[in-house]
């Protein structure tokens, strides 16, 4: 039985954690991105017999097209704005990453694909929650663009599973973090306070601290990807993350327990799109899914310590 998956998006932080896991799986992985991704090794003789790498563009519906010839699923996690951001321009964010989807999703179809994954929001389509832990059936009331576009997303997936019965599973995910990921970039807690603690730097907190959300630990979000892929489950939306909500103030004693380092803060004015709280319910993921999250915030963030300390070139 073919198991062919193409990654829309497998040179980034996730992307590139889950073409090992799927390869592990026993799956052949196509890796569509503009880069190609360097943490799998192209040079072994296995690599080469299940890996391929297809460098294009997301918004080209050639490229698109040309990249799912072939395939048997797709996982999409191609995103080109952050939350904090996206609301300075919600017309790129609508136009490249809306627009993009809904031709990956017209490919998909074309191609007769088995089963569509999206990594949708768990942290921004919510908005402010009514209760915690969310579930699924909680309200939707996003509070940035960000989060509108991946609801959006959502929606005309289940839209086309009505007219053309495209199977699809959108993973509403919490907060990733874990070996790979840009200890630089504008999001990662987890990442960027360890490799401030590293390099002696300041780790800047907007607010007093208390703010909580839920983190899941890469090879967790990897297999839970891997887990929806596999599923018969007739449900469409799940909830990715560990159900433990952890403060920003935790984080940093963890890291303090875990590496015996002193982590040095500064606190800002809190900002207005951050919500107090976001802690997932995830019982429907370990019901349907047959999955559940292994690696602890304590565990993960020795991982990711030991991971960022052998990595020089990222603590830039």
């Amino acid at each position: 039985m073919s198991r062919k998956c193409l990654v829309v998006g497998g040179s980034g932080f996730i992307g590139s954690n889950l073409v090992a896991h799927l390869l592990e799986h026993g799956f052949s992985v196509r890796v569509f991105d503009r880069t190609l991704p360097q943490v799998v090794d192209t040079q072994s003789s296995r690599a080469s017999d299940v890996l391929e790498f297809v460098a294009g563009d997301f918004l080209s519906l050639d490229d698109v097209n040309q990249a799912m010839d072939g395939c048997d699923y797709c996982v999409h996690l191609v995103t080109t704005t952050m939350p904090q951001s996206s609301n300075e321009n919600m017309i790129f964010d609508i136009e490249t990453n809306l627009i993009g989807a809904i031709g990956l999703l017209n490919a998909a179809v074309n191609h007769k694909l088995k089963k569509f994954i999206f990594l949708s929001s768990g942290g921004t389509v919510y908005g402010s929650p009514e209760y915690l832990p969310i579930d699924e059936n909680h309200a939707t009331n996003p509070m940035s663009s960000y989060g509108v576009t991946k609801l959006a997303i959502e929606k005309y997936m289940a839209l086309y599973n009505t007219l053309y019965s495209l199977d699809s599973v959108v993973l509403r995910l919490a907060n990733p973090y874990g070996e790979g990921q840009r200890a630089g970039g504008s999001q990662g807690a987890v990442a960027a306070f360890i490799n401030k603690s590293i390099t002696g730097e300041v780790v800047e907190i907007w607010g007093d601290g208390s703010i909580i959300r839920d983190y899941i630990y890469i090879d967790d979000v990897s297999e839970a990807i891997i887990s929806a892929i596999e599923s018969k489950s007739s449900c469409k939306v799940f909830n990715i993350g560990t159900g433990v909500g952890s403060s920003l103030l935790d984080i940093i004693k963890i890291i303090e327990q875990q590496t015996g380092l002193n982590v040095k803060t500064k606190h800002h004015p809190t900002r207005s799109f951050d919500v107090p709280a976001n802690v997932l319910d995830i019982s429907l993921s370990h019901k349907e899914l047959c999955w559940q999250p292994k690696i602890s915030l304590s565990e993960g963030v020795l991982r990711t310590f030991n991971w960022m300390n052998n990595a020089p070139t990222l603590k830039q």
